[in-house]
């Protein structure tokens, strides 16, 4: 990991016990005290997403994951290590197989990279196989050097760039797939925005781009808290700006363009 501006950079890979051991203990655990669970899962390959996939299906607590988010932006260790996300066939395909290992009313999102030339259409090619919404975005890929000894600062070379330096990139990538969704070139799902938010107004920002929920990450690494005083935050906004539901909000933006532009 490495300090940037306004953000971080990490190459830590997808941490974790493994799926089975996840599916076993702790996705019971947390069924047992009541938390409802989205569940983001990774692979190597298009077969590993499916094969996780039913590995979560076949938990004893499968009942407590009310969605499931595919992270396809992993290398595909086989198609020369090629990120699925920034490819539309390679993403579709694992949203297919994905789709075909879960039950129809579990939805499933799509997470996706901004690394990439046309973001609108990987989200058309992940919707059009049977994504029921959108995760944006991913980090986007940096380096580091130290200029102490001129040599890359994290062990993999090059590592992913979060925080709010990157909130920009995520407004603009949310605000790109939702008008096309309003145009009528991609159907209409949920946006789940990710992408530098500490507080309220950052928030807000992605919300009146298009998502419909946020999530909160590298925030949490300095204010584990941050996601409950985030919702909080962005409450208060809300009222305060005169809206009676979250959802009137949501891409409120594409109404209030700028004559002049």
């Amino acid at each position: 990991m490495a300090e940037t501006p306004s953000g971080m950079l990490n190459s830590i890979g997808l941490q974790g016990p493994g799926v089975n051991d996840f599916a076993q203990n702790d996705l019971v655990w947390l069924k047992s005290v009541g938390a409802r669970v989205l569940a983001s899962i990774a692979g190597n390959t298009a077969g590993e997403y499916a094969d996780v996939a039913a590995v979560l299906r076949a938990s004893p607590a499968f009942d407590a994951v009310v969605g499931i988010e595919v992270n396809i932006s992993c290398p595909n260790v086989a198609n020369r290590g090629l990120v699925f996300a920034c490819d539309p066939l390679s993403a579709a395909k694992v949203i297919a197989l994905v789709r075909e290992k879960l039950p129809r009313d579990i939805p499933i999102f799509a997470k996706l990279s901004p690394d990439v030339t046309d973001i609108v259409e990987i989200a058309r090619a992940c919707v059009n196989a049977g994504a029921d919404g959108l995760t944006m975005i991913n980090t986007l890929l940096g380096m580091v050097i130290d200029t102490d000894l001129l040599r890359p600062q994290v062990a993999g070379v090059t590592g992913g760039l979060s925080g709010p330096a990157i909130r920009p990139v995520a407004v603009r990538a949310i605000w790109q797939v939702r008008a096309a969704m309003l145009e009528g070139r991609i159907p209409t799902v949920p946006i789940i925005g990710v992408g530098g938010v500490r507080t309220g107004d950052d928030a807000l920002q992605l919300v009146a781009a298009g998502a419909s929920a946020i999530q909160v990450g590298t925030a949490t690494f300095n204010d584990p808290s941050a996601p409950i005083r985030v919702n909080a935050e962005l409450a208060a906004a809300l009222q305060d700006k005169g809206f009676a539901r979250f959802s009137d909000a949501v891409g409120i933006a594409h109404t209030r363009l700028d004559p002049r532009r």
